[in-house]
């Protein structure tokens, strides 16, 4: 019904913290901008602005597959109140505990999968700046 709300209000929140951490990088000194790129100022990091990007990526993906597929099956319409689920207050209330169910179940599972994914992706790349220096 309306379960993708949920990754999409995190997804707009994680923008936001995306464009203060990118900020503060650039001011820190860990970042640099090259060619309207930002990039690590010290070779083999990944910073977390970056990262945070992978985040907000899964989010929006997410999403917008879900929206489709709500679209798809008549739950979102293109007049209001949009949500086919808020035409009853029974239906509505169905529609907000899927979204604390399903749609908050689905985000957190995403934000895990991400978290994991960056601390593999922090090993691989100490893993290659070592074995760099070694053969160096």
């Amino acid at each position: 019904m309306a379960c993708f709300i949920v990754p999409t209000a995190e997804a707009v929140a994680v923008a936001v913290v995306r464009k203060l951490v990118v900020k503060k990088e650039l001011e820190s000194g860990k970042a640099k901008e090259v060619d309207g790129a930002i990039v690590a100022a010290e070779p083999g990091a990944i910073l977390l602005s970056r990262k945070i990007m992978w985040l907000l990526n899964l989010l929006l993906g997410g999403a917008i597959l879900l929206a489709v597929e709500h679209i798809w099956h008549g739950e979102v319409v293109p007049w209001p109140p949009f949500l086919t689920a808020m035409r009853s207050a029974a239906d509505t209330r169905a529609m907000l505990f899927e979204m604390a169910t399903t749609g908050v179940g689905m985000a957190v599972l995403v934000t895990a999968v991400w978290f994991v994914a960056t601390l593999v992706a922090d090993r691989l790349v100490a893993r290659s700046v070592a074995s760099v220096a070694l053969n160096d």
